[in-house]
């Protein structure tokens, strides 16, 4: 089960932003990288502006996430692989808990694969990272 399209953070430019700039919370599996929404919109006569504000509203609008995953983790990548999915089925299942236009980065550590983590307890973590970087809705 993916994300969904609009959930998705896949330009280098997007995680280049979010690890420059975003908050850090870390776990015993996972770190999460977070980059709090821009509020600010500026009134302007400009068309190219309103365009591109358009634009940065809609992608407001969605949540969008991005998943990191080294080699460091596991020389496998069917391991890597695996691991990936699982953080993406507990993603999916908070989706609609999170916050809109938050940019999110879950790196996962050597210690997942290392410890045979399951599905449950990435979950677990996640939440506890989410809620510790106030990306819930009504948090922030």
């Amino acid at each position: 089960m993916a994300l969904p399209k609009a959930n998705r953070l896949k330009s280098r430019k997007d995680f280049q932003a979010v690890f420059r700039e975003g908050i850090r919370r870390h776990g015993s599996y996972l770190t999460l990288r977070a980059l709090k929404p821009l509020c600010s919109t500026k009134l302007s006569l400009d068309t190219a502006t309103q365009t591109t504000q358009a634009t940065d509203l809609r992608t407001l609008a969605s949540t969008r996430i991005g998943i990191s995953i080294s080699t460091k983790v596991s020389k496998r990548a069917v391991v890597r692989n695996r691991i990936k999915r699982q953080i993406t089925v507990a993603l999916h299942n908070l989706l609609p808990k999170l916050s809109p236009g938050w940019r999110l980065v879950v790196i996962v550590k050597p210690t997942a694969a290392e410890s045979k983590c399951v599905s449950p307890q990435f979950l677990q973590e996640l939440e506890q990272l989410l809620a510790q970087a106030e990306v819930f809705d009504g948090n922030s």
